[in-house]
């Protein structure tokens, strides 16, 4: 299967099926305990499918990690269309948290994918930070936060707050975290 040829509605909808049993498997933190095969059973396919659409366990993972990144990014240019630039960057950085919060299973997946040098998960991670780029350079344009902000910083934070969810008081500190970020995004008053 190449990457430009559509797929028909039957293939289509066994993709989706994989993809999202793989997404409730991601979210138990079970990815790695279940055998590649089990995927196929889990979304009602043959095993045959599964190897069609998925000839490894991380094309599989990488295909619901694309997912999680289109909708991320896709939530990150429907806030900067509907609200103020500010108020869309802010949003956004406490949705993060929310999703971090809400995929914790994700988070353990992913992590344990990095140690591979993925291809794609960098692809994504650029993704990210290119919407993370866009939400920061419109709180500029209207002089919302200080214009020496890099997106770069504000992903290692967000970056810090998943890595550091097995913490007793994790959502508590993580949402401190993003209240220092966002204070330390204003601009000063200027004086007189």
């Amino acid at each position: 299967m190449t990457a430009d040829k559509p797929l028909r509605a039957d293939a289509r909808r066994n993709r989706d099926a994989l993809i999202a049993k793989a997404r409730e498997v991601f979210d138990a933190g079970d990815f790695f305990d279940l055998r590649f095969d089990d995927f196929a059973g889990l979304a009602g396919v043959g095993t045959g499918t599964l190897y069609r659409h998925f000839p490894t366990r991380e094309a599989l993972a990488e295909a619901v990690y694309h997912g999680e990144v289109a909708t991320l990014c896709d939530r990150a240019r429907e806030l900067q269309a509907t609200l103020p630039a500010a108020e869309a960057l802010a949003t956004f950085l406490r949705g993060m948290v929310d999703h971090i919060h809400a995929h914790q299973g994700l988070a353990r997946t992913l992590a344990t994918l990095m140690a591979t040098g993925s291809h794609t998960l960098a692809e994504g991670s650029q993704a990210l930070e290119q919407a993370v780029t866009d939400l920061v350079a419109a709180a500029m344009r209207d002089g919302t936060i200080r214009d020496d902000v890099r997106a770069g910083a504000i992903m290692m934070a967000l970056h810090g707050i998943g890595a550091a969810h097995d913490r007793p008081d994790w959502r508590t500190e993580a949402d401190g975290v993003i209240t220092l970020v966002l204070d330390g995004l204003h601009r000063p008053p200027a004086d007189g």
